[in-house]
């Protein structure tokens, strides 16, 4: 009895492993590669599968989903001959997994060395500051060879970026010190344009300024003589309206000869002929001012009409 018992657990094991190797689940977004007798039957898509055990054998199991891999960074020669060091970043999918197992030893060796070719061949068309500026033209020219070179492995690139590009060490110091004088011409720029600006304002402002002053002193010296012509007028009227006669009018008259003679610079000043008139009409109002009217007023006094020039005394 025990060989036969020994027998039924080796048959139960081998049916157990022959179930095992008939049913194959294949996980979401991943495909696996079916030979039979070492030539590719069929792929595997997602889900519960049948193959045929001790027969059928799976070569490969691949991932559909988007990769992403990184480079390490890769030294590459600029059109005017420096040395940069660029890291890449590849997104690319496997789209046909029969392509990718058969047409290409390594699908993601095969990419980073055709990455780093391109890439050399793209920035020795450049010189370092069109290197730096020009990531995006870098990256749409690297894509549009990958994708290309790629097609026929069943490999779609979907995007490549670049992380990094390093110049040498003395040209990044050469960058920086030039960055550097930039910055401080714009902040000179900037602080000349402000003083002017300022300037500009100030001037604008005083001209401003005396354009009000002018206008109000304008202003005043028009209502300052309106004012006096408006008591020119008054006085004038009242006069008229007074009726004053010629004793008036002579007292008032001798009144204002002092003022003509005021000033120490007046050296020379002129009696009119009218004095004695008036010195006349003044005496015979008053009775006794007869010699002055009578005498020396019509003696000092030309008698024609005329004025007399009388010198004054210098003053010691």
């Amino acid at each position: 009895m025990e060989p036969v018992i020994i027998v039924l657990i080796i048959l139960v094991v081998l049916v157990f492993i022959a179930l095992i190797k008939t049913i194959q689940v294949i996980p979401q977004a991943s495909a696996a590669i079916v030979e039979r007798f070492g030539r590719y039957t069929r792929t595997l898509n997602a889900g519960l599968n049948i193959v045929v055990p001790f027969i059928d054998t799976i070569r490969n199991r691949i991932d559909l989903r988007e990769q992403v891999v990184p480079f390490p960074p890769q030294p590459v020669i600029t059109q005017d001959n420096l040395v940069v060091n660029i890291d890449t970043v590849i997104y690319y999918q496997v789209t046909d997994a029969r392509a990718a197992t058969y047409e290409v030893a390594s699908y993601i060796q095969a990419i980073e060395q055709l990455t780093v070719t391109t890439l050399r061949n793209i920035i020795g068309g450049m010189d370092l500051e069109r290197t730096l500026t020009s990531r995006e033209e870098i990256n749409a020219a690297l894509r549009g060879v990958l994708d290309e070179a790629t097609g026929k492995w069943g490999i779609r690139v979907n995007r490549v970026e670049l992380k990094a590009i390093e110049p040498p060490t003395s040209i990044q110091d050469s960058m920086e010190k030039q960055m550097r004088a930039d910055r401080d011409k714009r902040a000179a720029i900037l602080t000349a344009e402000g003083t002017r600006q300022a300037a500009i304002l100030t001037a604008e402002g005083e001209k401003q300024s005396q354009i009000l002053r002018a206008e109000g002193e304008a202003k005043a010296a028009a209502l300052r003589a309106e004012g006096e012509a408006q008591a020119v007028r008054t006085v004038f009227e009242a006069i008229h309206a007074g009726d004053p006669d010629q004793k008036l009018l002579s007292y008032q008259y001798l009144q204002m000869l002092p003022k003509i003679a005021e000033g120490d610079a007046n050296k020379l000043w002129i009696v009119p002929s009218e004095i004695g008139d008036a010195l006349k009409g003044l005496s015979g109002a008053m009775g006794n001012f007869g010699p002055l009217g009578g005498g020396s007023a019509g003696g000092g006094a030309t008698g024609n009409g005329g004025t007399e020039r009388r010198e004054k005394p210098p003053i010691d």
